[in-house]
């Protein structure tokens, strides 16, 4: 066990754990027929519209890679990044009233749940293309590293997905060169939207990938926070120290379907079964009893987590839409109607 996941620091992990689990389940009911895909019709009586990626199962990475980060330090996310932006402080009902389309949200309703961002505490934005989020994220650390901003870095979550796409290699390419204050956190889920990932990926993945390119790495078991935290905790203090970029490559796995209507029955029913099996915060909570924490501690926080949530939910619920002129704001322009 890592000495500094003990005690009160340890709860503090499972705290994070549960919130971003409570969200998700919360989340995954309100938008039931809420977008027609996978063969369902949307419905009238849905209170999240449109795609929802949940992160059901991966809770274990988020919260302890961003135990260690501060409100200066820069995230980038996915399209599955509820549980990224709660663990690195956003607000938890302006969340939620995002993701109902509502002027109370961080985006004022506009992004919905693939746009979340909230620059007061560093996150830069979920994104709906894949592997969009690391080129972002490099052009942060950059951008730290030309500022000489103390020494914040920046993080960048992406999936197991992404590594097959150019961005990826670009990014981390840039990041070498340039020695650039950025951590690759690989969330590899085994599933890039309805295809296995392994089948059609060359070589062994993330953390080969990256040592190709001279980037340090670390896999770890994604399923277990204590050992996420401290393996975050190493590369987070040698990026910190100017050492360059780092990779993580957290093994975890996507309990749910590709979006939130997807029923995954493309899913072998005994993989996701065996997936259940190291479910990251039953595991925690083991850890926990194990440590000398006492049930109702746990019970207790799990208890505030859904309470939290369902008071967001209510909140969502009462908030006003956007009026109808917000949609002539946050329109780019080219200019005077003149295209190059």
């Amino acid at each position: 066990m890592n000495p500094v996941t003990s005690g009160a620091a340890a709860q503090a992990l499972y705290r994070v754990m549960v919130r971003i689990r409570a969200f998700e389940n919360a989340a995954e009911t309100a938008s039931q027929g809420g977008v027609s895909a996978y063969g369902q019709q949307a419905a009238g009586a849905a209170k999240v519209r449109g795609p929802l990626h949940l992160s059901t199962g991966q809770e274990a990475v988020p919260a302890g890679v961003c135990a260690h980060l501060r409100s200066t330090d820069y995230l980038t996310s996915t399209h599955r990044g509820h549980g990224h932006t709660l663990a690195k402080g956003a607000d938890l009902t302006r969340m939620m009233c995002e993701l109902f389309g509502k002027a109370t949200g961080f985006n004022g309703g506009k992004g919905g749940s693939m746009h979340i961002a909230d620059f007061s505490v560093g996150m830069l934005g979920a994104n709906g293309v894949v592997a969009a989020g690391l080129p972002i994220a490099v052009g942060a650390a950059h951008a730290q590293k030309l500022l000489k901003a103390r020494d914040d870095i920046t993080v960048c979550f992406f999936g197991d997905g992404a590594i097959n796409r150019g961005p990826f290699l670009e990014a981390l390419n840039w990041a070498r060169v340039y020695q650039l204050p950025v951590l690759f956190v690989c969330e590899d889920n085994r599933w890039s939207a309805t295809t296995a990932s392994g089948p059609m990926t060359a070589g062994e993945g993330a953390s080969a990938r990256a040592a190709a390119l001279d980037i340090a790495a670390t896999q770890v078991d994604g399923n277990d926070v204590f050992a996420v935290h401290q393996a975050a905790a190493a590369l987070v203090a040698e990026v910190r120290a100017g050492s360059g970029p780092r990779l993580l490559h957290a093994l975890t796995y996507r309990v749910k379907g590709h979006v939130s209507v997807d029923l995954a029955a493309y899913r072998d029913p005994a993989e996701l079964a065996a997936a259940l099996q190291t479910d990251p915060i039953a595991r925690a909570r083991g850890q926990l009893l194990s440590m000398g924490v006492a049930p109702a501690a746990l019970d207790a926080l799990e208890n505030a987590a859904r309470d939290e949530v369902d008071t967001a939910l209510a909140i969502a619920d009462a908030a006003p839409w956007p009026d109808a002129s917000a949609a002539f704001t946050d329109v780019q322009t080219t200019g005077a109607g003149q295209w190059h």
